[in-house]
């Protein structure tokens, strides 16, 4: 190292060109091997290099020691055609514009031609004709962007040589996780047996990746490319023989491992997948440390910045994609929960309409509320889930109810608390749960079931309540199809006596999230969806021959419980007071700010005695307001609050009884109650 900063040293106000870099090997070579004979000579390395300095402290008695003549050693010397510093950077500017241009358009074809051969469509031609000149006039022009054959200064080269160093280490890094990646990909096809469709849609879904990852691969083969037309690196030879072993050594090793993985499968081929990958990042890791060395000028640079920005980069993106994942932790818990015993129950699915109905065979029909489960689906909230799904069943076997109606927030795919995003486990595992109680259920979403961060959208979620519907789990009550109007599920649930007579109308109406405004900006049930309730409530009357009576289940409050709070507490007689209370934060209740008239509706009517919703945890209390009851359900969260889980007031479930005569029946079921029984 002490010989090679002398030569620098010499050399640094001397131009270099392509022909330069065999001249400072040979000068190099020559004052190296006269170091190491001064060291057999004084015995002491500080002494040998003080008289090395001496001796060849000038580039002409250094080249005369390599063998060189002097009339070779002045035309070094000549300065015509030099690039210096500025000038490099200007040009160098010009060709990394072109070549990151280059890498991008190439990707963006590729992607588009893999497209265009898995969906067989010729629309994606006209995105290829788009982005394939550019790569061509590319590869045309490349020389002469170069700057290729002109003399560089000594600086311009110690730049040269480190950058394509560094191009050298990203390339070797870009294959080592390349071939990883293509290796454990093919081997988890084999492992699930993938069909070609769901290989596709990973593949569409992975697509962001796949184009960053693509991207790095094509830039860093062009710089390198770039690198060996401006310079002969001395390091190019070793850096190539090390690509061709890498990739002969780790194709062979995954054609093992991955012969083994796929031969043995099932569980057993997923451990040994990830056993495999350990041992080889773990070979990777050696090699980086002892061999990648060779063919880079800093092998490892610890540069602190860089270290805690990608270290904060892969945590974040580690704990986001933990965040994602599907956690069956519960599970085992879920397949010991028993049936409860309640009367035989029959219920029909009219197409057409979405609508369900059950015919009820005893004089009393109980309907059972639960609101705000917030289950969360990870590692990390298992046993507050565990809690939330014990409540639930200690509720259930204690009333034995006809019918479960969710109002809103069953999972909670926020991130806080429950250090998930996931709302597709959860929502899985509670019809699971649900289907081994063997009470038919039915819900309404809340503002949480579906977030922005969620795994699955509004859409998906839907689905997924479609595919685990009546026609499956035969008690889950969510309708195949529904009205053309704003919201995610508005349904109607009939209940019907032995003659056929309708009892009571059961409306579910989605009072939607966020109007996009803000996290608290809580949307409201629209005038379209209070339509299809006025229509659904006529129809159903002129059907019945007379006003039908009904109940509306949703998530968020109505402006209605705050006016009604209001008159109640200045203790007005347009009120009645059932039970309950307001146990939010400064008596809290939260509205949305728009106007929804649903309510004003309702009284209009005359169809519809009670209202039913959740969202506001600690919230209990019922009122009735202009002759319809207001009700709070008791919550059962154990999750959403830092200190929920020790407020035991609110936690429980709503029961509604309905009578024969269409009359029913609303009280509280506390959970603190049922723990001493």
């Amino acid at each position: 190292m002490k010989v090679k900063e002398l030569v620098d040293y010499l050399f640094k106000n001397i131009a270099y060109s392509n022909t330069f870099q065999e001249i400072r090997n040979n000068i190099l070579k020559a004052l190296t091997e006269e170091y190491e004979k001064k060291i057999t000579i004084y015995h002491n390395e500080l002494i040998a290099y003080s008289h090395l300095i001496q001796e060849y402290s000038t580039l002409q008695n250094a080249g005369l020691l390599a063998g060189y003549t002097m009339e070779e050693i002045e035309s070094w010397k000549h300065t015509e055609d030099i690039i210096d510093e500025k000038l490099f950077k200007k040009k160098h500017r010009i060709s990394r514009i072109h070549i990151l241009s280059f890498s991008f358009l190439t990707t963006l074809f590729l992607v588009y031609f893999i497209l265009m051969c898995c969906f067989r469509k010729v629309i994606y031609l006209l995105p290829l004709g788009i982005f394939l000149p550019y790569p061509i006039c590319f590869i045309i022009k490349f020389k002469s962007w170069v700057i290729r054959g002109k003399n560089f200064t000594y600086a311009v080269c110690n730049t040269l040589e480190h950058a394509s160093s560094r191009y050298f280490k990203k390339t070797i890094n870009s294959l080592i996780l390349g071939i990883y990646a293509l290796a454990i990909g093919v081997c988890l096809i084999f492992l699930t047996n993938f069909r070609g469709e769901e290989i596709l849609s990973q593949f569409l879904t992975s697509l962001t990746v796949i184009e960053i990852f693509l991207f790095c691969i094509i830039k860093n083969v062009c710089y390198n490319i770039y690198y060996h037309f401006l310079m002969e690196n001395p390091l190019e030879k070793g850096f190539k023989k090390h690509v061709i072993y890498l990739i002969g050594i780790a194709i062979g090793y995954w054609l093992v491992a991955g012969s083994v993985i796929c031969l043995i499968g099932g569980d057993i081929g997923i451990i040994l997948a990830i056993l495999f990958s350990v041992l080889y990042f773990i070979l990777a890791l050696v090699y980086i440390l002892k061999f990648r060395g060779e063919i880079t000028i800093v092998n490892l640079r610890f540069n602190k910045l860089r270290i805690v920005s990608i270290g904060t980069i892969l945590l974040v993106s580690i704990l986001y994609m933990t965040m994602r994942l599907d956690s069956w932790l519960i599970q085992p818990y879920i397949n010991q929960i028993p049936a409860v015993e309640t009367s035989s129950k029959s219920i029909t699915y009219e197409e057409q309409t979405g609508i369900y109905t059950i015919l009820a065979t005893e004089e009393d029909f109980k309907i059972l509320q639960l609101t705000d489960i917030h289950l969360g689906g990870s590692n990390f909230s298992y046993r507050k889930d565990k809690l939330a799904l014990s409540a639930v069943y200690k509720l259930i076997e204690y009333t034995k109810p006809d019918l479960v109606i969710v109002t809103g927030d069953l999972v909670f795919p926020l991130g806080i608390m429950s250090f998930s995003f996931n709302n597709s486990a959860p929502i899985m595992q509670f019809a699971s749960f649900m289907r081994n109680i063997n009470i038919p259920w039915a819900f309404t979403y809340g503002n949480h079931d579906t977030e922005s961060l969620a795994v699955l959208s509004e859409q998906e979620v839907d689905a997924l309540f479609q595919s685990l519907s009546f026609k499956k789990s035969r008690n889950l009550l969510y309708p195949y199809i529904q009205p053309n109007i704003y919201g995610r599920n508005n349904q109607i649930i009939e209940i019907r006596n032995k003659e056929n007579r309708l009892l009571q109308a059961l409306f579910l109406l989605d009072s939607n999230s966020y109007t996009g405004k803000g996290f608290n900006s809580y949307d409201y049930i629209h005038e379209d969806q209070v339509a299809w309730y006025e229509k659904s409530i006529l129809d159903l009357s002129k059907k019945e021959g007379k006003m039908i009576s009904s109940l509306a289940f949703f998530h968020m409050p109505l402006q209605e419980y705050q006016e009604a709070y209001t008159l109640y507490k200045e203790g007005s007689d347009e009120v009645l007071y059932h039970f309950g209370k307001i146990g939010e934060k400064k008596e809290t209740i939260c509205i949305s700010k728009h106007s929804s008239s649903l309510f004003s509706k309702a009284v209009e009517l005359g169809s519809t005695k009670a209202m039913f919703c959740g969202h506001d945890h600690l919230n209990t209390i019922s009122l009735t307001y202009q002759g319809i009851q207001l009700t709070y359900g008791l919550s059962i969260d154990y999750l959403a609050y830092p200190d929920i889980e020790e407020k035991t007031e609110q936690r429980g479930a709503t029961l509604i009884t309905l009578f024969s005569d269409s009359t029913f029946k609303v009280e509280q079921v506390p959970l603190n109650t049922l723990n001493h029984l």
